[in-house]
Parts: C-alpha cells; sequence; structure tokens
C-alpha cells in the first residue's frame, strides 16, 4: 500500500519541551508528580511512568518533592496551593497556554468579561478559566445563552480550535450587540498549520488515518476536519488498535498525527501499513 505522511505532524515544540523538562527532572532522582497527564498520550505517559513520574490530579496527594505543571498548565490557585505547601515547582507549560493564560488575567483585570472560546471540559481551558474573575467558555452556538447581558467581553480561545471555528463564534458574538467586544486571536499557529496539511492529504487518499490520543483536543481536531473531507477516517492511538478490514480495496492512505504523538509511534504505524 502507498502511504503518505502529512507535511507537518507529531510532536509540537511544547510537548517536546514539557517531556524534555520532565526527563532532566526525573534524572536528578527527584521524587516528581505530574499535576494531571503530562501530555494526552498513553505511550509517553507509560514511558514517563516507569522513568518514576507519578500522575495525581490533585495537589492534595502531593505531601513533598516536586510538582510537574503539565504543557496544558495549572490555575492561579494551584500554583498558589503549590507554594504554600512548600513544592518545587517546575513550570512545563505550553508558551502559547502562557500567553492565553495572561491574556485572561489582564482582561479580566480591566473590567471585561471573558469568553473563551474552546472545550469547558478541556485541561487547558479549565486552566486558562483560574486566571480570570468572570468567565465563561462557549463550545457551540448552544453556549452563547451563558453571555448574558454584560457590556464589555474579551474573546479568547483555546489555542487548538479551528480557525473556521474561533471566526464562526465570534461572528455569533458579534451579533448579540455588546457594547464594548475585545477580540484576541490565541490560536496555535503550528496547529493550524498541522489542520492545513492534514486536510490537503486526506483528500489525495483513499483512507486516511489520524493518530494520537483519544483525549487530545488538537488530535480530535485534526480528525474531525479529515472527517468533513474524506469520511474514510480513522483516528487511532497506535497499529493495535487498527481493524485492518478497513484496509481491504483500499491503494494509498494518508497519515498525519497529533501534536503529542511520538514520533516511534508515526513510524511503526506507517512501517506496518507499507508492509500489509
Amino acid at each position: 500500500m502507498k502511504v503518505t505522511i502529512a507535511e507537518k505532524c507529531g510532536f509540537c515544540k511544547g510537548v517536546n519541551v514539557a517531556i524534555e523538562l520532565a526527563r532532566k527532572t526525573l534524572s536528578k532522582g527527584k521524587k516528581v508528580y505530574s499535576l494531571g497527564p503530562i501530555i494526552h498520550n498513553a505511550d509517553v505517559v507509560t514511558e514517563l511512568l516507569k522513568a518514576g513520574l507519578v500522575t495525581v490530579s490533585s495537589v492534595d496527594e502531593v505531601a513533598s518533592g516536586t510538582v510537574l505543571i503539565r504543557s496544558h498548565g495549572a490555575t492561579l490557585e494551584q500554583f498558589r496551593q503549590i507554594e504554600e505547601k512548600g513544592l518545587e515547582i517546575v513550570d512545563a507549560t505550553c508558551v502559547l497556554v502562557k500567553r492565553v493564560q495572561k491574556l485572561c488575567h489582564t482582561l479580566s483585570a480591566e473590567g471585561y468579561k471573558i469568553v473563551i472560546i474552546g472545550d469547558e471540559t478541556h485541561p487547558e481551558v479549565k486552566a486558562i478559566v483560574g486566571f480570570g474573575e468572570d468567565v465563561v467558555v462557549i463550545g457551540s452556538k448552544k453556549d452563547l445563552c451563558r453571555l448574558g447581558e454584560h457590556g464589555k467581553l474579551g474573546v479568547i480561545s483555546q489555542t487548538t480550535q479551528s480557525p473556521g471555528h474561533f471566526a464562526e463564534m465570534v461572528g455569533e458574538i458579534i451579533k448579540r450587540g455588546f457594547s464594548e467586544l475585545k477580540v484576541v486571536n490565541t490560536l496555535c499557529r503550528e496547529a493550524i498549520r498541522r489542520q492545513d496539511s492534514a486536510v490537503k492529504l486526506c483528500k489525495e487518499v483513499d483512507i486516511m488515518f489520524v493518530l494520537g490520543g483519544l483525549h487530545s483536543a488538537n488530535t480530535r481536531k485534526l480528525a474531525e476536519l479529515c472527517k468533513k473531507h474524506n469520511n474514510q477516517t480513522f483516528h487511532l492511538q497506535n497499529w493495535h488498535e487498527l481493524d485492518k478490514t478497513v484496509l481491504r480495496g483500499r491503494s494509498c492512505a494518508g497519515v498525519t498525527a497529533g501534536a503529542s504523538t511520538p514520533e516511534w509511534v508515526i513510524n511503526d504505524f506507517v512501517e506496518k501499513l507499507r508492509a500489509y
């Protein structure tokens, strides 16, 4: 089978930095706790677990040692809790997520009601919410009722949202006639490049595979966009999840991967697919 890999896919800079920080901290022999999975990829989390990284869901679970702030970030309250307990902090928050957190804090201090375009259940969004006073998350048109009658809105976005969705939601908000609207584009350019690359490729192949964690927002977005243009799109974590029957009658396949998918997972999948 002919297999083509998307021009842009796999680890992004933010994920690389987080993993390297984790490995560097672990190499010092310290007891290290990650506040939530360091990235949304089970293979990487398992690898780091074997190296000694313990994943916890709350600061209350850590009595001593080092707390690693994952790439998705943490709330101001969580930072305060860590400092109050005298724990060491290693901050692996993606620099782009840091920027959104600071914007949320600044706009909130300026009297804006903060509107985040994104998924309210995602850890990145939860962390951003914790940097503002009056914050609402809008995932789709049905959530617009949450805006209320506030006159000043500061609109930002989860970094991995698509430009199309962000623009659509901003357009819907504008229709509601608020007295002042400040919109800041906080989308990740690297994520946009990956989305464009994936969509371009999926139009050229019989079947499209999107590799990455099922809980990874940017990977799910890739799969969602590809599915719109090629209904033979499959979101898998790795080769073991592939149902081989979907390959029948297919001669060319496309492969892309989320920002938290390691290169070895991509290479293993492509190698076995080509040999199938």
